[in-house]
């Protein structure tokens, strides 16, 4: 059995590879040539240089595979140019879709987001089935992937064998760039936390999240979303577990979104201006609006999802981040 798998130099990405290695799956990784390769260095693995955009280099790194993981995405809360949000997460799952029915792979997951999926008006957690618009989409990257799970799901119904997973907020070994929840962390761990907005998340482990990608091909429903989460938490809650691994004092002062709102559009403006990233997001401090928590029963029932408990999970992440020196 042989696999192709999408955006494996990423922190989800390079855990399916992890996780597939495990369990002896031929893997194949599709990258760009300027990726880096931080976290694929242990493995000898067959690497396919490649781009989303480009459709005549997905067939060639499909070919003799029987499975694909799409894991790859522009993943950020800016861009200075937004339209690459749509070329890679839209145009890039749409192209690859296609050239997995040219080519005939066998089965399909693919890795979309815990933001496309719907959240109750009464703040109850989200399911599945949760109704949802493009218009409850704060920021380009969610935008992106609502439109292209949509796509997925068109794909699905025409009769492609793809399964979609829905990870929630993954922390552990191995965030490289880091993702923003792992630069949430390391932030911490920096001491740069000396307030906080309140808001609500779904932790989870990222091996737990890779071992959610290889069950879904084992186990999933075509045409199926799988919530990969594990334990909601507010963001209190979750500075406080890391307090306790780190001996770092939690934030106590909590401020309100609103009055960031005006700060963050600022850090905006000069983040247009300058090109570098701002350091308080504006799509962050508008999601934080929002309480995302969710219920994740369907994928432990159906799936088998492991649960790593969140104490577990912070505590890989906190030490791999001191061991490769981020804080």
């Amino acid at each position: 059995m042989k696999a192709l798998v999408t955006g494996a130099t990423g922190f989800v990405g390079a855990a399916v590879v992890r996780a597939l290695i495990k369990t002896g799956v031929d893997v194949r990784v599709l990258a760009r040539r300027d990726s880096d390769f931080t976290n694929l260095q242990e493995f000898k693995i067959d690497g396919v240089y490649g781009d989303l955009r480009d459709k005549e280099s997905l067939r060639k790194a499909l070919a003799g595979c029987q499975h694909l993981y799409h894991v790859a995405a522009h993943y950020a809360l800016w861009a200075r140019d937004s339209s690459i949000f749509y070329e890679v997460n839209v145009t890039g799952t749409k192209n690859l879709m296609e050239a997995a029915q040219d080519v005939g792979t066998e089965r399909i997951v693919y890795c979309s987001t815990i933001g496309a999926i719907g959240l109750p008006p009464d703040g109850g957690p989200g399911t599945e089935n949760t109704p949802v618009s493009i218009s409850q989409m704060a920021g380009h990257y969610k935008r992106s992937k609502y439109l292209a799970e949509h796509e997925v799901l068109q794909w699905a119904k025409e009769g492609l064998p793809v399964v979609i997973v829905n990870p929630s907020a993954p922390v552990g070994e191995g965030d490289v760039k880091p993702t923003p929840t792992g630069q949430m962390i390391v932030d911490f761990m920096k001491g740069r936390m000396p307030a906080y907005i309140e808001t609500g998340m779904n932790i989870i482990d990222v091996d737990d999240v890779a071992a959610g990608h290889l069950l879904a091909m084992q186990k999933g429903r075509q045409g199926e979303r799988y919530i990969l989460g594990c334990k909601n938490l507010m963001l209190r809650e979750i500075f406080e577990i890391l307090s306790k691994l780190t001996g770092i004092k939690a934030p106590t002062i909590k401020l309100p979104r609103l009055a960031i709102l005006p700060l963050a559009y600022l850090n905006q403006w000069l983040a247009n201006l300058t090109g570098q990233p701002p350091r308080i997001p504006l799509e962050g401090v508008k999601m934080a609006k929002y309480k995302m928590h969710y219920d994740c029963s369907k994928a432990i029932r159906e799936l088998g999802l492991p649960q790593t408990p969140p104490e577990v999970a912070l505590e890989k992440a906190v030490r791999w981040f001191r061991d490769h020196k981020y804080a």
